[in-house]
């Protein structure tokens, strides 16, 4: 239920799942990435909590859109927003686009 975004996220699920984001977001930027973008790279692995992870989505987007073009980069995106489910306060969840329709 957690998963889901209802129940109660204990400190050992939000580290867990905060790892588990972080990993995500190494594998996606690859060896590429951390070559050639050690800033954001640092950024990834030193955030403190999931709401660091949710600010430097923009940087990643950045760094995705370089590497793989800016249709690739929005998909990878999503697929990290979607990891976020239940960490966040619902102010910082993405909402759907008009832009994207």
């Amino acid at each position: 239920m957690i998963l889901l975004g209802s129940g109660e996220v204990t400190p050992s699920v939000l580290e867990d799942r905060t790892e588990d984001i972080r990993q995500f977001i190494l594998d996606e930027l690859g060896d590429f990435g951390e070559q050639h973008y050690p800033k954001i790279t640092r950024r990834i692995r030193y955030a403190q909590d999931p709401q660091g992870l949710w600010y430097a989505r923009g940087d990643v987007m950045a760094v995705l859109a370089a590497i793989h073009g800016e249709t690739i980069a929005r998909e990878k995106i999503n697929r990290i927003n979607d990891k976020f489910k239940g960490l966040l306060p619902r102010g910082l969840s993405s909402r759907p686009s008009s832009l994207t329709a």
